[in-house]
């Protein structure tokens, strides 16, 4: 009975945040709270809850702080230097652009919010990729693979969500997971290079030859457009796919997949979902924005780098870490007491979306736990795999995540099957942490989904057709994440019972 309601109360939660009858808020609480009574749970499933959320509240702490922390360092400006290297260096050559492309969205992806990063690298590039008359879906491909290698950041969307499931330490998940991120990011980028040979080739071919020009008139000219193109920008964003930015008076939603789905989350899920907002002109592009810091440039560059640098050495606790960096960021980058607070505002939206995805997550883990339900299917499904198979579930489960992250969402995948599979895993030797970092493989593959309106509004602002973005990113995300598969297996994170 316990396997029949765990596998009903998976496929009814699933289908109702797939068909959009209930937010993924809802649905993790109201869906097992139902199916906990019907499991016989009683007056006892309070305590189930509370346990589990009370085993999440690092968790929400690393999402909520580190969403501040890189929202107060969109708003000073830290990136803005970067975009305009990128713009000086890049110059016409199509090799560079795309290059250009790739490095940008990487850095802007480090807050974990996917619809943010989409902002600001549309507004940057493709102002340049219309000048250059190269094609908007290299763009659309190059941002939408960076962004999804990165999403596995301990304040992304997956890697929260794979901690909250598995109540386990979002670090411990992550930092042996850095070798594979960096291949997949090297890979990334030889997709880029390659794309960006292909556009030059093709431009050549239809008679548009580029020419190095390193006259700062030109410099001036590409960086000008950005700013020439943010308002049109910005408005698309608002009123075609909802977008929005990080900046004073505007609000943002985690990405999935970040947070748990929304930002971090939806910790940035992220990203798969799209806040709403005022426009460009309120992002990191808007070259008058009240928030500007340009004299603490250099401060605010340190102290991204202490914090990079901790995080990886692991020395302290995250979400400590980004606690102790934002104090010093608002300290030092708004040291009247009333910037302070409208600065916390400003992110207020996302904060909110982030914390409640992972508490209500902790309703769904615990009446899971609490009841029986995963180990009487997990029992179910031992018996039903072949023993040949048992040993090899952390590369089966990455194996599925490519798949099932893409034709579901986040919160579907890691709270309602990854518990499942680890709890299976289990009995054949395989740690929750493998089976954890094995699942978060797949989000590559996971960003290009129609199902993550962080890609939607990607190829609304690029003026894109969903299907021409699928063409050109869907093998090489699928080789992305199978290389990172691949890289976590080979130095043993993932491992094989």
């Amino acid at each position: 009975m316990l396997v029949i309601l765990g596998f009903a109360m998976i496929l009814v939660f699933m289908t109702l945040i797939m068909t959009k009858r209930l937010s993924p808020i809802l649905a993790l609480i109201l869906v097992p709270t139902i199916f906990g009574l019907f499991a016989g749970a009683g007056l006892g499933i309070g305590d189930m809850v509370m346990d589990a959320i009370a085993s999440m509240s690092s968790t929400a702490a690393l999402l909520l702080f580190a969403i501040i922390y890189f929202g107060i360092m969109i708003d000073v400006g830290l990136f803005d230097k970067l975009v305009e290297f990128i713009l000086k260096v890049a110059g016409n050559d199509p090799v560079k652009v795309v290059l250009g492309t790739a490095l940008l969205t990487g850095a802007v992806s480090l807050d974990g919010d996917g619809s943010t990063t989409f902002i600001v690298v549309t507004a940057a590039m493709l102002p340049i990729y219309q000048r250059l008359e190269m094609s908007p879906v290299v763009l659309t491909c190059v941002a939408g693979l960076i962004n999804g290698t990165l999403n596995i950041v301990p304040w992304g969307g997956p890697t929260a969500r794979a901690s909250s499931a598995l109540q386990i330490d979002a670090n411990e998940i992550f930092v042996p997971m850095v070798p594979s991120l960096v291949a997949g990011l090297l890979v990334c980028l030889i997709f880029a290079y390659v794309l960006g040979i292909s556009e030059r080739r093709r431009l050549a071919k239809n008679g548009v030859a580029w020419v190095e020009d390193r006259g700062s008139n030109r410099r001036r000219d590409l960086v000008g457009a950005v700013a020439g193109a943010s308002t049109t920008a910005g408005s698309s964003a608002g009123t075609t796919a909802g977008g929005h930015g990080h900046g004073s008076g505007s609000s943002a939603s985690a990405n999935d997949d970040t947070t748990p789905e929304a930002g971090p989350a939806s910790a940035n899920d992220t990203g798969d979902s799209a806040g709403s907002g005022t426009g460009l002109s309120n992002t990191a592009l808007d070259p008058n924005r009240a928030t500007l810091r340009p004299k603490l440039f250099w401060f605010n560059l340190a102290l991204t780098v202490a914090v990079m640098v901790l995080l990886i050495i692991d020395i302290l606790p995250l979400p400590y870490l980004f606690m102790i960096g934002t104090v010093i960021a608002l300290m030092v980058n708004f040291p009247k007491m009333k910037d302070q607070q409208e600065e916390l505002a400003s992110h207020a939206t996302a904060i909110i979306s982030v914390v409640a995805m992972v508490m209500a997550a902790g309703v769904l883990t615990g009446i899971m736990s609490g009841t029986g339900m995963v180990d009487a299917m997990a029992e179910w499904l031992v018996e039903v795999i072949p023993n040949s198979m048992g040993p090899y579930m952390a590369v089966i489960t990455g194996l599925l995540s490519i798949p099932m992250t893409f034709f579901m969402s986040n919160d579907a995948f890691y709270f309602g099957i990854l518990p499942v599979l680890a709890e299976t895993a289990s009995h054949f030797g395989i740690s929750a942490a493998d089976m954890a970092r094995a699942s978060i493989t797949g989000q590559p593959v996971h960003m290009q989904s129609p199902l993550v309106p962080a890609i939607l509004l990607l190829v609304s602002l690029s003026g894109v057709e969903l299907g021409d973005h699928h063409k050109k990113v869907l093998w090489r995300a699928l080789i992305v994440a199978l290389v990172m598969l691949a890289v976590g297996v080979a130095v043993g994170v993932i491992g094989i019972g």
